[in-house]
């Protein structure tokens, strides 16, 4: 599969494994089997957060890329951790996965349609830190500990629902963490209707990665803006044009942006198969 360098010296496979519903929506067994295929056709790029798997997704990675990160690209981010009632939640997930599975027989619109719903709910099992520098190592070394691994390869804030009031201390906490061999770079995760939010500091972070779909409002203006920068695109699929297949959406995207990193959630054989056919055309 092709790579590119994201930041120089970081090679990063063109697809990307986006880890959010490990542990969550998706069980151990098909979570290890997904992340086991991926990595044999190539994606090296897993993207994580504190909050995936409601807590519990690096950990699990962690223990699934035993002896195998120094042939990988591991991305994590702070800002959103699990709470306390996502504790209370863990020893029922596998029920609550039996049922949503069962209960899985609308349209894709009517799916689409009830995404907001779902996000609502699980933001009542997580908790957003200050973003301050003190938090900022701390969430780290809580990731690098759950992954069993001394660095990472991109560090992002997640999704700040509002202005970063402190980014110069962000930002000089970053190059300290660059400095002690902790991070390699760091980057700014964002949804694409918020960017006027941290439009004046943009410049300062490393990498970007924000959400992106062939059809969607401003998707042209990205790519005029951000085609031949580096970038991570994550919910490629989501919204969009909806007469475009999944293969023509990502085919668009590794065309139009041919320096970025598309991430997919892929939790089946032929999927992840699908998409690392037209990643490596």
């Amino acid at each position: 599969m092709r790579t590119i360098e994201l930041v120089k010296g970081i090679h990063s496979s063109v697809l990307g494994f986006g880890c959010a519903p490990i542990l969550g929506s998706v069980g151990s067994k098909k979570a290890q089997r997904s992340l086991d295929v991926a990595l044999a056709y190539g994606i090296n790029h897993l993207d994580l957060a504190r909050s995936y798997g409601y807590g519990e997704a690096e950990r699990f990675v962690g223990t699934v890329i035993k002896n195998r990160r120094d042939k990988l690209v591991l991305a994590s981010k702070f800002g959103i951790v699990a709470n306390w009632k996502a504790k209370l939640l863990s020893p029922i997930k596998p029920v609550v996965r039996f049922l949503r599975q069962n209960a899985k027989k609308s349209a894709a619109s009517k799916v689409d349609k009830a995404e907001p719903t779902t996000a609502t709910i699980a933001d009542r099992f997580h908790d957003r830190l200050p973003m301050r520098g003190a938090e900022m190592r701390r969430s780290l070394e809580n990731s690098l500990k759950a992954l069993g691994t001394d660095y990472l390869d991109y560090f992002f804030v997640h999704e700040p629902p509002t202005s970063l009031l402190h980014i110069d201390e962000l930002a000089a906490t970053a190059e300290l963490l660059k400095s002690e061999g902790k991070i390699r770079a760091w980057g700014l995760a964002y949804m694409r209707p918020g960017e006027n939010l941290h439009q004046q500091y943009l410049h300062r972070f490393d990498v970007l990665q924000f959400d992106n779909s062939p059809g969607a409002v401003g998707y042209d203006t990205v790519v005029a803006k951000r085609g031949l920068l580096p970038n991570v695109i994550f919910s490629p699929l989501r919204g969009g044009s909806p007469e475009m297949k999944p293969s023509e959406k990502l085919r668009k995207l590794f065309t139009e942006f041919p320096k970025s990193v598309v991430l997919c959630s892929m939790f089946g054989e032929k999927h992840i198969q699908d998409n690392a056919k037209v990643a490596s055309e």
